[in-house]
């Protein structure tokens, strides 16, 4: 399995501590938000390579990769137009010939990724139920629990399972199709989603299966980090 992990953006939520630190590697409980992801990489094991689309301060990353999780196989793209999800994924493909798991690092979850080695869907998104469910893009499934749509920031309560930045994709080359299709139309606010490539794929007949995660905890923003090192600690 190939491991995707875009962590490209400026983090102009979090600034000023973004100015000197990038995002995945300001601090939860005195650990950096990207430690955690990858020490759940380690411990699912099978991972033959992880590819890392940086940006901001991508020298940092770089190397706090390289040195503190040296036995994961690493990779370096760097997205240099801030196009969106989907073309920081689209940058990865020469490095994708299987399966792939693509992680967000706004957040730390709390989820078994082994379920991945047992499932026979074409992949997986993990969603978490929310209240606020108008600040998401919400995950709407069919009565086996496979996704229909995502609807970004509902004005009505169609679902509450919020898209949390987590997937598992088998059907791999359907993905890049997908993608492919998403970066021929219009952007939406000048960018390219991630999650338009998933609808490309219902919409060809993928199914994608829906799990919602134990734990989901914001690091994207000043007052979430907060509330998250509390957590956490």
């Amino acid at each position: 399995m190939k491991v995707i992990i875009p962590l490209a953006g400026k983090g102009t939520r979090l600034r000023p501590h973004t100015h000197l630190v990038p995002k995945p590697m300001l601090k939860i409980a005195g650990k950096p938000v990207m430690a955690y992801i990858l020490e759940d990489l380690e411990r699912l094991g099978n991972v033959e390579q992880v590819v890392y689309v940086t940006g901001h301060l991508k020298e940092k990353v770089e190397a706090y990769a390289r040195t503190q999780f040296a036995d994961l196989p690493a990779a370096f793209v760097e997205q240099r137009v801030q196009d969106g999800t989907a073309g920081a994924v689209k940058l990865a493909q020469p490095y994708v010939d299987q399966d792939v798991l693509i992680i967000f690092v706004d957040t730390i979850f709390e989820t078994d990724l082994s379920v991945i080695k047992h499932s026979d869907a074409d992949g997986i998104i993990w969603v978490k139920e929310v209240e606020d469910y108008q600040r998401f893009g919400v995950v709407v499934t069919d009565a086996s629990g496979y996704m229909t749509k995502i609807v970004e920031k509902p004005s009505t309560p169609i679902s509450k399972r919020a898209n949390i930045g987590l997937y598992y994709i088998r059907n791999w080359k359907l993905l890049f199709e997908g993608i492919d299709h998403v970066l021929t139309q219009p952007t939406n606010k000048g960018e390219y989603y991630l999650t338009d490539a998933f609808q490309y794929m219902i919409d060809q007949g993928a199914k994608l299966q829906v799990i919602d995660v134990e734990g989901w905890y914001d690091a994207g923003k000043l007052d979430t980090l907060l509330d998250t090192n509390r957590t956490v600690l």
